[in-house]
């Protein structure tokens, strides 16, 4: 294979093609089912599906035998299959998903989450990096083999409308697909992250997560604070004490066993590798305000810390008017949104019923408490590489960057590859993606960085290569 021609080819058909493309999904604000409850009855989700499956459609007469269809089980999110034919033998399962996290404040002047803007190498927007791209890289990687002939294996395509609200529907599709997905010898998701915009990042591990609302309610009414503070304890001060018993006030150090794992040597190693690499931007990619600090100085530590060490965020509260709106009222009740990462190679459940348990169990003052979180979706540890996909990775980073590839776990969820490393234990896996330093997925100011997306599309056409010219067993 022709690496600087497949690079030519990443570069019209993103500039032509595939930028033009996602400035409009931008547009379309499908949220996930978590965040928009009628999203059938608005009709985002069903736009973006039928914009992705008519690109796609005018893509894939090039590969005789190829199918898309758009698969509906009832009462959920609908799903585009594709299956593309290879001349070599095993099968690819490419991985990627069209639905959209909420808007959030804090975008800047001229931006927005359904504001696509291009500024230079980035395109501003929700859903972009997050995970609108994939299916195109995806399908721009095998037309660029088409191009010079290369050969790769059979290749389905999975585009799902449910990860953001942690793809309660996929579990069904899988099942419902299995027969035609077939047992997968590679997976390649691109839905992860990346340390730096310099060269390809292989995503070693993923969190898994619990996410549940803690109620305490002290109160049927509102009171005037003056005549009830000092006889009715303030519902946020149980809240405070609560969230004690899970998590050390000055460290942010879960206390409870069975949210923690012991650390793969591998996994720490790498670790201070990437720190290596990486530097102080471990930690700088991040927008810190003012003086605030990490909470420790060892990079290595920090990615420890962001990839295999459980913590604790408070993402929600209600129950509160805003400061302008409050009045002297001792409030009734307090609720505060959850989000528990755990350990790769944590259990998720344990943790939920650990939590639940002791969140609830003798609340101060006989308070009414309730902690409402409905499952815990289980992390992800990669298997060890095969030989040859190591070696192409490396290939494909240096040809791509003109750097080796660089390993490092991430802090978030995919719960899909959860679900296939256990339905297929025998795979290989590479997840990599879009989201580096700034990138903000979730956030404002999200964006895509078009030519990193080229080179990492371009990397992803070699593996692919690699894929069919490699030696099964």
């Amino acid at each position: 294979m022709q690496f600087e021609k497949v690079t030519a080819f990443m570069e019209r058909i993103w500039e032509d093609e595939i930028i033009p493309a996602l400035t409009d999904y931008i547009r379309i604000p499908n949220k996930s089912p978590a965040f928009d409850a009628d999203w059938e009855k608005h009709g985002y989700m069903e736009q973006a599906v039928t914009m992705f499956a008519d690109w796609a459609k005018g893509k894939l007469a090039q590969p005789p035998g190829s199918k898309l269809e758009v698969v509906r089980l009832k009462g959920r999110t609908p799903l585009i299959f594709i299956e593309i034919p290879g001349e070599a033998p095993g099968t690819v399962l490419m991985y990627g998903h069209l639905d959209k996290q909420p808007e959030m404040l804090g975008w800047a002047e001229g931006t927005g989450p359904w504001v696509p803007l291009r500024k230079g190498d980035k395109l501003y927007g929700r859903g972009g990096a997050d995970d609108g791209y994939a299916m195109f890289a995806s399908i721009a990687a095998l037309l660029a083999l088409k191009e010079q002939g290369i050969q790769h294996g059979r290749v389905v395509i999975i585009i799902e409308a449910s990860e953001e609200s942690g793809s309660p529907d996929l579990p069904f599709y899988i099942d419902h697909l299995a027969a035609r997905i077939g047992t997968p010898d590679l997976v390649v998701c691109l839905d992860s992250g990346s340390g730096n915009f310099d060269q390809l990042w292989l995503t070693t591990s993923l969190r898994g997560m619990v996410i549940g609302n803690l109620t305490v309610r002290v109160l049927t009414e509102g009171v005037h604070s003056g005549a009830a503070s000092g006889i009715v304890p303030s519902s946020f001060r149980i809240l405070r004490s609560l969230i004690a018993r899970i998590e050390d006030v000055e460290t942010g150090r879960m206390l409870l066993p069975e949210l923690s794992v012991e650390i793969p040597q591998e996994r720490q190693t790498q670790a201070k590798q990437a720190a290596e690499i990486l530097g102080d931007e471990v930690w700088k990619q991040l927008p810190f305000h003012g003086n605030t600090r990490p909470v420790m100085a060892d990079g290595a530590e920090l990615i420890l810390q962001k990839t295999w060490r459980p913590q604790l965020s408070v993402t929600g509260m209600e129950g509160y008017p805003l400061p302008a709106d409050g009045g002297n009222v001792l409030l009734p009740y307090t609720t505060a949104k959850f989000s528990l990462r755990v350990p790769p190679t944590g259990d998720a459940e344990k943790a939920r019923v650990a939590m639940k348990k002791v969140l609830e169990d003798n609340p101060p003052y006989d308070a009414e408490v309730t902690f409402d979180a409905p499952r815990g979706e289980n992390g992800w540890n990669a298997p060890a590489l095969a030989p040859w996909l190591e070696a192409s990775l490396n290939k494909a980073s240096n040809a791509a960057f003109g750097k080796p590839v660089a390993y490092q776990g991430e802090g978030g969820s995919i719960p899909f590859m959860a679900m296939l490393g256990e339905k297929f234990p025998g795979t290989q896996f590479v997840v990599t993606g879009l989201l580096g330093p700034h990138a903000n997925a979730h956030g404002p100011n999200e964006f895509l960085h078009i030519a990193f997306a080229k080179k990492l599309s371009a990397a992803m056409a070699q593996v692919l290569a690699d894929h069919a010219a490699r030696q099964p067993g």
